[in-house]
């Protein structure tokens, strides 16, 4: 899409005037200044203190639907009553302000019940990558040292020889499971809390009397590390719920851009709704979907796993308006010839974020579904989600950019050489960010803590260039990783369970390019001296230590040391030509 494209006058105003006006004292999206663990940070005036009152918030909205799974519904009633009902329940088990509270599970409705029980005790919520093996997921529960783990009842079964070496576990609820157990350590979720159609008729009390501040800890989320093992991210309570107010102004400044006046928030109005096809156990899905949808009373509709069959047919059934996730759905969603089978017409948004998108998908979004506003953003872990958001004519604009910062959030360019020197607009260099959204730091890692944040900014690893007006430009990542469907694969994971397979001595994990998952891993690997491997082998080797999303798509033999320059590193673009077959497949 080009500049003519875009309407006449557009835009009406500059993002600098835009979010001076949009954060001026009086209005929803006032902002003051904070001094927050010794950093002075703008910060959203009115942006709920905790998790716990985006519960209360949410039970305003009565017996509207909430949660849809299958045929499964929640109000927002009902979700409150299971919410008390089950943090009752941790408190009677001990659980106290900073425990850890663990969430291995698909996304379910018992997965939202779960993560806001523990946070209404002020309890640390910590999901886990519920794609992760038995062994990671071990690491998980004793690197947070979790006091409760609620799980469903794949998981548990993939978790239940680990227990033993979890001695912080005091209680492992376990959702959905049919058969009996019999581990004194373990009960059944629904003897608590019944099932979701139950939930309504729960006793309804008060959550627990717990003063939680905003610069409390709230969560640990997870994030892959380059020395091989995962780094938990401690994000705050005012951290988790900056997303709220930031998705809501990046829409207000779309208006503002047109020339428009954004509209007055209707309470009786329609309900929003939006299709969740990310796992809540990313921060973008619990963050950026989950909690502002609670607080503002959009209905949320899950899957048990992404179909995009399945994904027309709840667009259709439920009238939903917004979906997306990463730049793998939005292609599945403009590509599959079923789509002009369904009705899609409610859809009006499309957004997505946490992997590089093709300048060419805004253009086909626009043609596909002419109603719809795509969107993308930027942030990491390590920002509780949200940073920089793009949309609209923004977005048609410059589709090659993740957008400008939120109004409470910072960006700078630093030169990735000596991280001292600030580097020019239009220059190329590392990214990093400030604002309340930052976590703290990662959990029991001080070093590493202190390597990635300083003064209040986190170093993102990612190189990118900031133009004259905020927007930025994402141009690679200087951290040896890549994203497969959102997903983050560190090389250095992949590559040190290969250099553990005996017949291994040199080993590489690069990126082969995938239209739609963006790319995928691949290995190219050196063996011993007299030492004999299969492909399958390999791959089978790590597919018994890590996640399925992280196992190589296809392995090649190198018959030599693998290539290198003076420093030692591996010359990996010279790597990924031996997988150009596969690109794309």
């Amino acid at each position: 899409m080009t500049e003519a494209a875009l309407p006449p006058g557009w835009p009406a105003m500059s993002i600098a005037d835009a979010h001076a006006l949009l954060t001026s004292p009086g209005t929803p999206f006032e902002t003051e200044e904070v001094d927050v663990r010794g950093v002075k940070l703008k910060t959203w005036k009115n942006s709920p203190p905790s998790l716990r009152s985006v519960v209360e918030a949410g039970r305003a909205h009565g017996e509207r639907i909430f949660l849809v799974y299958e045929d499964e519904r929640v109000s927002f009633e009902a979700f409150h009553r299971a919410v008390a009902n089950l943090a009752k329940e941790f408190a009677a088990r001990g659980v106290q302000k900073g425990d850890r509270v663990a969430i291995v599970m698909r996304n379910l409705p018992e997965w939202v019940v779960a993560f806001y029980a523990g946070a209404s005790l002020g309890a640390i919520v910590t999901p886990l990558n519920a794609w992760w093996t038995g062994a990671e997921l071990e690491y998980g529960l004793t690197d947070s040292g979790a006091k409760i783990l609620v799980v469903d009842a794949e998981r548990y079964e993939r978790l239940v020889e680990h227990l033993p070496n979890c001695p912080d576990l005091v209680r492992v609820y376990v959702s959905r499971e049919s058969e009996e157990i019999a581990h004194p350590q373990v009960s059944k979720l629904e003897d608590v809390i019944g099932g979701a159609d139950a939930w309504a008729s729960l006793p309804d009390i008060a959550l627990p009397d717990v003063e939680i501040l905003p610069d409390d800890d709230a969560t640990i989320f997870y994030t892959s590390g380059t020395t091989g093992k995962p780094k938990g991210a401690l994000g705050t309570n005012r951290g988790v719920n900056s997303n709220i107010l930031t998705a809501a102004c990046a829409g207000a400044r779309r208006f503002l851009r047109r020339g428009e006046m954004p509209p007055a928030p209707d309470p009786d109005g329609p309900q929003r709704s939006s299709l969740i096809s990310i796992p809540f156990f990313h921060v973008t899905g619990c963050m950026a979907v989950l909690n502002p949808s609670l607080f503002a009373g959009a209905k949320l509709v899950m899957m048990y796993k992404w179909d995009v069959i399945r994904a027309f047919e709840l667009i259709e059934r439920e009238k939903i308006q917004s979906a997306g996730g990463v730049p793998t759905i939005a292609w599945q969603l403009i590509e599959h010839p079923a789509r002009v089978n369904y009705d899609l017409s409610s859809l009006e948004s499309v957004a997505y974020g946490g992997a590089p998108s093709a300048p060419e998908l805004v253009r086909r979004l626009a043609e596909t579904f002419p109603k719809s506003q795509p969107g993308q953003g930027w942030g990491m872990t390590e920002t509780c989600a949200t940073v920089t958001s793009n949309g609209a004519e923004d977005y048609a604009n410059r589709p090659d950019s993740c957008g400008p910062a939120a109004p409470v959030a910072e960006l700078k360019i630093m030169d990735p050489a000596d991280g001292k020197t600030e580097l020019a607009v239009g220059q190329v260099g590392e990214l990093w960010a400030k604002g309340p959204m930052v976590v703290k730091g990662y959990w029991n890692k001080p070093e590493a803590t202190a390597q990635t944040f300083v003064d209040g900014w986190v170093r993102t690893g990612d190189l990118a260039r900031l133009d004259e007006e905020g927007f930025c430009y994402i141009i690679d990542r200087a951290k040896d990783m890549l994203i497969r469907g959102g997903e983050n694969i560190y090389c250095v994971e992949v590559e040190n369970v290969l250099y553990d397979h005996p017949a291994v001595m040199d080993a590489a994990i690069v990126g082969v390019p995938h239209k739609t998952l963006g790319e995928e891993p691949a290995a190219v690997v050196t063996l011993k001296p007299g030492a004999e491997a299969t492909e399958q082998e390999l791959r089978a080797h790590v597919a018994e230590h890590l996640a399925a999303f992280k196992v190589p798509i296809a392995v090649k033999f190198w018959h030599e040391t693998l290539p290198r320059n003076p420093n030692g590193k591996i010359l990996k673009n010279e790597l990924k030509k031996l997988f150009e077959d596969k690109a794309d497949a």
